[in-house]
């Protein structure tokens, strides 16, 4: 393979991270790109900090090897703010990881009062307690574990109706927190949640606005490649640790960001 067909892996626990591939596709059209789906570890939400490390690290080893990425980017909030240092120090690439917008947001507040959706063993990490006393210091921060949004978003991808109990369920699990009624800004935490946003839109009311990290990682990966030169040596193609029917299942929205090939690893 020649250095300018060197691939760009995105690398998530399902398909969450093809928000942010629509992002990288907007600023780098030409860059070939190999999604990673760990649909065989999917949630990582519910499980622990060293189980995801372990799982996270040896998976992006052993594709590195196989698959010869310029760059890593873990579109996956969980295994980012859990793996991201010990994946950086067994690849010699550049690793992006996603970091919850908790910076983004506090500068577009006006009430002062944030919301964060995310998966449980993301909102419990020191990350995002060093991420609220960094910028959103003065600010009130309210979290709220939302792990049924990751299905209903893989269940939306594949045509089937978002259950309204568990936009419902999640809306109210941050608005009924003390100064909820004063959210303006939610911070979607896990990169399956703005595969939601209209649904969540509608059921927070108009005066709430939603901010996500997909195009800052897409600009990430964009500046870390700046001056590279990108070619096609064969299509891009995701793969996936799971059952391969499960990822056939989405096969539209794949073909919809120019992946058309999908394999198991």
């Amino acid at each position: 393979m020649s250095d300018s067909a060197s691939p760009i892996l995105l690398f998530d626990s399902g398909v969450g991270g093809l928000t942010v591939l629509a992002e990288l596709r907007k600023l780098l059209p030409d860059a070939p790109v190999i999604y990673a789906a760990d649909l065989a570890g999917l949630p990582y939400g519910t499980k622990s900090e060293a189980e995801i490390a372990a799982r996270v690290a040896g998976l992006l080893g052993r594709m590195s090897e196989r698959y010869e990425p310029r760059l890593v980017c873990i579109a996956c909030n969980t295994a980012s703010t859990i793996a991201l240092g010990m994946v950086r120090d067994v690849l010699e690439i550049p690793i992006v990881g996603t970091v919850p917008a908790i910076k983004p947001a506090a500068a577009m507040t006006h009430t002062g009062v944030i919301g964060l959706l995310g998966t449980e063993a993301t909102i419990r990490q020191a990350y995002v307690d060093n991420l609220e006393a960094e910028f959103a210091n003065g600010k009130t921060l309210l979290r709220h574990a939302a792990p049924g949004l990751v299905a209903a978003a893989e269940a939306k991808l594949r045509g089937a109706p978002v259950p309204p109990a568990t936009i419902d369920a999640a809306v109210a699990g941050l608005r009924e927190q003390p100064k909820g009624s004063e959210i303006d800004t939610v911070v979607l935490a896990c990169t399956h949640f703005p595969l939601l946003e209209d649904e969540l839109a509608e059921a927070f009311g108009p005066e709430v606005r939603f901010v996500d990290g997909a195009q800052g990682i897409a600009r990430r990966i964009a500046n870390l490649t700046e001056g590279q030169e990108f070619s096609r040596e064969q299509p891009d193609f995701a793969v996936t640790t799971g059952p391969l029917e499960t990822l056939v299942e989405l096969g539209n929205a794949f073909s919809a960001l120019g992946i058309d090939g999908l394999k198991q690893f």
